[in-house]
């Protein structure tokens, strides 16, 4: 593809989520019963993707001493949880109206909404020290160059931790990866990428970090491999 023909991802993304994507995702991620047999099993298998980071944050036994920023937070499902806990989040989201729901969800179901500070920004221009890092359901959307430079930034960010979630690039799934079977349609959604499990950790390799514990989602139409690491002393 010619540098002129290159898709321009991130406006896709930007545009996507400010649109017809908003409405469809602010179902998917909610609890109504608006959503179809599809629909509903990304949610379950977002649902359990979360489950299995705040567990994972859950056990360490530190959760309330901790600065997160949840990148891509969407509209707030782990943020929200994250701060109920006790965590301080800072999170962010490409889409002014995810992030005005997460707002809206955080004021109705927290009691102290300030533990998390909504702002509207891209993955690259995200400023800041953390202790942990966390970009969920985001990488799907961008090609592993692009990804590479989101991830390098964000671990630059993170003093202890990063975790992540991908699409991960295997054969079954590359099979299952067709149009109104793995994900929507290009006329429902933006395009969806999957990534080699090899070439994420390397990259996070490459940046001080070290992987400590992986996860898999594998749920009808929605695929995510969760990656925790950890940075070298």
């Amino acid at each position: 593809m010619k540098a002129a023909e290159k898709i321009n991802d991130k406006a896709v993304v930007k545009d996507y989520f400010n649109q017809t994507g908003f409405d469809r995702w602010r179902r998917i991620y909610g609890e109504t019963d608006d959503v179809n047999k599809v629909q509903k099993k990304i949610r379950e298998g977002h649902q359990q993707t979360i489950d299995t980071v705040v567990d994972w944050l859950k056990d360490d036994g530190n959760l309330d001493e901790l600065t997160i920023c949840d990148a891509g937070c969407g509209v707030g499902s782990l943020s929200i949880p994250l701060a109920k806990e006790g965590a301080t989040v800072s999170a962010s989201d490409i889409s002014a109206k995810m992030v005005g729901e997460a707002k809206e969800k955080a004021e109705s179901i927290l009691e102290d909404a300030s533990k998390v500070n909504f702002s509207v920004k891209d993955l690259e221009t995200l400023t800041g020290k953390y202790d942990t890092v966390i970009c969920l359901d985001v990488l799907i959307h961008y090609p592993t160059e692009d990804a590479a430079k989101m991830i390098a930034h964000l671990a630059s960010l993170a003093e202890s931790r990063v975790i992540l979630s991908f699409a991960p690039k295997t054969l079954v799934l590359l099979v299952l990866k067709k149009i109104g079977e793995f994900f929507p349609g290009p006329s429902k959604a933006t395009r969806a990428y999957q990534h080699k499990e090899a070439d994420i950790v390397k990259i996070l390799q490459e940046n001080g970090f070290e992987i400590k514990r992986k996860g898999m989602t594998s749920v009808s139409f929605y695929y995510s491999k969760i990656l925790e690491a950890v940075r070298v002393s």
